[in-house]
């Protein structure tokens, strides 16, 4: 039996309400005394409420009312929340240090074979995300802290503008993770309407007194989604977007947020897309130019129109960067070409009056 399944069997046993010795819990399990003393500790540890009384009459009992909800994982279950916590912590989760010190526990209360298990898992698996920064895992504890327990917050924004901070009360109903990036999503009290902000933005915060209510209808992604790009796929007025490809640029094109959302017909080669026009006239032309020559827009003829533009305005910016960079090339070129003739002549002139002065001298003497 392994040590898991001990330990479970001894709460079983412990549920009932008697008092048990460790010796009539290690005959019950067929197991050693010692094997019963070890799972108690571990038992004990994590917190279940196992009382031991010294004695003639002692023994171990449950103390009150416990859950019968199970404590301890498959190795399945092991290996999901092993990995999932790798994911957790390369996106900078806010509860990363809680999230290792379970981590930890649930390696500490497994059998060998369970811990090799665990190991193997998370070093097979490996995530690569974009380092996150002490400062901003403290606001974004803070503000889980605030989402979670409906505290309103006061914090200094910088949009990034270039103009300056503001400060504002905020209801953070959700802390949302997009991206690579985290945002916090609810009800601006300066703003009066429902706004997202970027952690990464949020200068200073703290939590104030005042409470909040989440609406029970409140859906972060609507509210991040509609400020990043508005119009996209809820606007009044849809425009058919075809577009002709192979079946691998077309699946790279549907792992997009916007292209996934508005995906409305997909055939063999072709996919039909319904979007906003301002969307498909703003964002668009920018998230498909990167796809060159491997995809062809059936409809509509006005984003090929834009497409065209785009590319050469696109093209024009780069002939200019190429023409002001051949420009400070030759400039360079000739600053080098002037140094080298300066040069010349120095060592011409050194060299002419080295050899005059002892001919002078021989005629002076």
């Amino acid at each position: 039996m392994s040590k898991s399944d001990t330990m479970l069997s001894i709460l079983w046993l412990l549920r009932s309400g008697r008092k048990l010795t460790a010796k009539e819990l290690a005959d019950e399990l067929e197991v050693h005394v010692r094997t019963i003393y070890r799972c108690i500790d571990s038992l004990c540890a994590s917190g279940a409420p196992i009382m031991a009384e010294s004695g003639p009459n002692g023994g171990y009992q449950m103390i009150g009312q416990f859950s019968n909800a199970p404590l301890l994982f498959d190795m399945e279950e092991q290996k999901a929340l092993a990995q999932a916590s790798l994911f957790a912590e390369a996106a900078g989760y806010p509860l990363t240090s809680a999230l290792g010190s379970a981590i930890a526990k649930l390696k500490r209360y497994t059998n060998e074979d369970q811990l090799a298990h665990i190991d193997r898992s998370r070093t097979g698996l490996t995530v690569i995300a974009a380092p996150s920064y002490a400062d901003d895992n403290r606001i974004l504890r803070e503000l889980e802290k605030a989402s979670a327990q409906g505290f309103v917050v006061r914090m200094t924004y910088d949009k990034g503008k270039g103009s300056a901070p503001e400060s504002r009360e905020f209801e953070p109903y959700s802390i949302v993770h997009w991206k690579g990036s985290w945002y916090t999503a609810g009800f601006c009290r300066l703003r009066r309407s429902l706004r997202s902000f970027r952690v990464d933005r949020i200068m200073e915060l703290d939590l104030t007194d005042a409470r909040f209510e989440r609406p029970a209808d409140f859906s972060a992604k609507e509210v991040l989604m509609g400020q990043l790009l508005p119009g996209a796929i809820q606007a009044e007025r849809l425009v058919d977007l075809r577009i002709r490809a192979p079946e691998q640029a077309l699946n790279e094109l549907q792992k997009h947020w916007l292209f996934g959302h508005a995906l409305h017909e997909r055939t063999d080669g072709e996919a039909l897309f319904r979007m906003g026009e301002s969307a498909l006239f703003s964002y668009v032309p920018y998230y498909l130019m990167p796809y060159g020559k491997a995809l062809t827009i059936v409809e509509p003829i006005s984003l090929i129109e834009k497409l065209v533009q785009t590319s050469e305005g696109i093209a024009n910016h780069y002939k200019e960067m190429r023409r002001q960079a051949n420009e400070r090339k030759d400039d360079e070129d000739e600053q080098i070409f002037h140094d080298r003739q300066i040069n010349r002549a120095a060592r011409q002139t050194g060299g002419a009056g080295g050899h005059s002065a002892p001919g002078g001298g021989r005629d002076e003497g």
